[in-house]
C-alpha cells in the first residue's frame, strides 16, 4: 500500500484563517489577507476547532494518489460521499496478471493463504481464458464487417476485458486518485482511524493523516478517531484502548511514528 499527498490548497491554514476572519469581523475581500501573520493564522484555525465552526474549513482540499489496494478498499472509501474519485478501470485496463492484496491474518495462516493463493490462480486463469476467447470471437467478427486489423484489434481487447473482469475478486489491486477538502478529511479521520475499522482503510487513513498533518498541523491537529482527543463514541463496541491510540496519533502527527 502507498499513499502519496499529490495536491493541496496552497496555504491551506491561511486560506481558512482569511475564511473565517471574513465571518467574525468587518474585513473586506481586499484586505482579507493583511496582517494574516502566521500567529493569527494559527489561532483563528483553534478557534475554529475548538467552537466546532467546521464550514470554513472546507476552503482547504487535499488530492492524494492511492495504490497497492483492493477493490474491497475502493468500495469503502467510496462511501465517504464528499469527494471526487479517479479508479483505474478494469475495463480500458487489462489484468491479465493482476496482482492482488493479501489480508495479513491469511498471510500468516499457512493453510488459510494456500487456499488463497490457490483462488487467486483460478482467477487469473479464469479472466484469461475469458478474455481470449471473446478476443478471438470478437475480432473475427469485426474484421468481417470490414474494420481494419488495427482497429479491430483495439476493440475486440476492449470488449473482451469488459466481460471478463467479472471473475476479478475484491483482492484484485487497484490505484485511484482522491480528493477531499478538510472537513470531509476530519470525517473520514474520525470513523475510518478507529481501531474498529476495516485493517486496509484504517491503513490508508493513518497514511493520510500523518501527510496532512505534516503540511496543516493545525488544521489537522484534533483529527483522528474520537478517543485520540477525547471520549470513545463507539459505546459498548469500544476496544478498549484509548491510552494506546491517544498516544500513537500524538506520535504520528509528530512525525515520530510510521503509520504503517
Amino acid at each position: 500500500m502507498k499513499v502519496t499527498l499529490i495536491a493541496h490548497s496552497p496555504e491551506p491554514e491561511k486560506v481558512i484563517a482569511a475564511a473565517a476572519k471574513l465571518c467574525y469581523s468587518a474585513s473586506d475581500i481586499d484586505n482579507l489577507l493583511d496582517n494574516l501573520t502566521p500567529e493569527k493564522t494559527t489561532s483563528f484555525v483553534e478557534m475554529l476547532s475548538n467552537i466546532g465552526h467546521e464550514s470554513p474549513i472546507e476552503h482547504a482540499s487535499f488530492t492524494f494518489g492511492i495504490e497497492g489496494v483492493s477493490r474491497a478498499l475502493l468500495a469503502q472509501i467510496t462511501r465517504h460521499r464528499i469527494a471526487s474519485f479517479s479508479v483505474q478501470s478494469q475495463r480500458y485496463v487489462k489484468n491479465k496478471n493482476f496482482t492482488f492484496v493479501t489480508p495479513p491474518e491469511i498471510e500468516n495462516n499457512p493453510d488459510a493463504k494456500e487456499v488463497f493463493l490457490k483462488s487467486m490462480n483460478d482467477s487469473i486463469t479464469a479472466y484469461n481464458n475469458i478474455a481470449d476467447i471473446f478476443d478471438k470471437n470478437c475480432l473475427g467478427e469485426y474484421t468481417n464487417d470490414g474494420m481494419d486489423e488495427k482497429s479491430a484489434k483495439t476493440k475486440a481487447e476492449k470488449k473482451a476485458i469488459e466481460d471478463a473482469r467479472f471473475v476479478l475478486p475484491n483482492a484484485a489491486e487497484t490505484k485511484m486518485v482522491v480528493t477531499m477538502n478538510a472537513r470531509s478529511l476530519h470525517n473520514f479521520f474520525r470513523l475510518r482511524c478507529c481501531n474498529r475499522a476495516q485493517w486496509e482503510i484504517k491503513a490508508v487513513a493513518d497514511e493520510m493523516l500523518r501527510l496532512c498533518s505534516e503540511v496543516a498541523p493545525t488544521l489537522f491537529k484534533n483529527a483522528g478517531p474520537s478517543c485520540a482527543t477525547g471520549a470513545c463514541s463507539e459505546g459498548k463496541m469500544s476496544c478498549m484502548k484509548m491510552n494506546e491510540m491517544k498516544e500513537f496519533y500524538k506520535e504520528l502527527k509528530n512525525g515520530k511514528t510510521d503509520s504503517n
